[in-house]
């Protein structure tokens, strides 16, 4: 293996900063159609995701829930707690539409769809490709977003940090 590769592997094996995600992220995310697709279609899928979850096991989905919340304190506090607040929005969500688990798939199927309409606008492949860590990227960056997180040469990044007044 050529100390090049090696280097590379490296590097994406190394802990990335909230910032470097979602810079990484914004790379195949500039194109307005495609931010709006993702802006609706990522917490659409995480709240179906939940409530396919939900619908066959409470328990192993709260675990799972909370897993998913650690990763997010790794990368910032204010994540976590945006995060955190969604999951129980989406919990909330979910106990207002008792629907079962077919209907969650099939919201999941159409918005994945969505999904991948948007990058065949943008010309560029989903990132979760590349590592599939950019699936919990995704919200991250939904919720930056909505934050107006930007960084100097205005693409959409990581103001989420200890910074971010909440």
């Amino acid at each position: 293996m050529s100390r090049n590769s090696q280097s590379h592997k490296q590097q994406k094996m190394s802990k990335r900063t909230l910032e470097q995600w979602l810079s990484e992220y914004s790379v195949s995310h500039q194109n307005l159609v495609n931010k709006k697709i993702h802006w609706m279609a990522v917490p659409t899928i995480f709240v179906s995701i939940l409530g396919m979850g939900m619908s066959l096991s409470v328990w192993i989905t709260l675990v799972l829930s909370a897993l998913v919340l650690l990763f997010y304190m790794q990368l910032s506090t204010p994540l976590f707690l945006a995060m955190g607040i969604f999951i129980l929005i989406c919990l909330s969500v979910m106990a207002a539409l008792p629907i079962g688990f077919k209907v969650w798939a099939s919201i999941f199927v159409v918005a994945w769809i969505g999904q991948f309409v948007g990058h065949k606008i943008e010309g560029k492949k989903p990132s979760f490709f590349e590592d599939l860590q950019f699936l919990l990227i995704g919200p991250a960056w939904v919720v930056n977003s909505l934050m107006g997180g930007k960084n100097k040469q205005g693409l959409e990044l990581s103001i989420l940090d200890t910074r971010l007044r909440l």
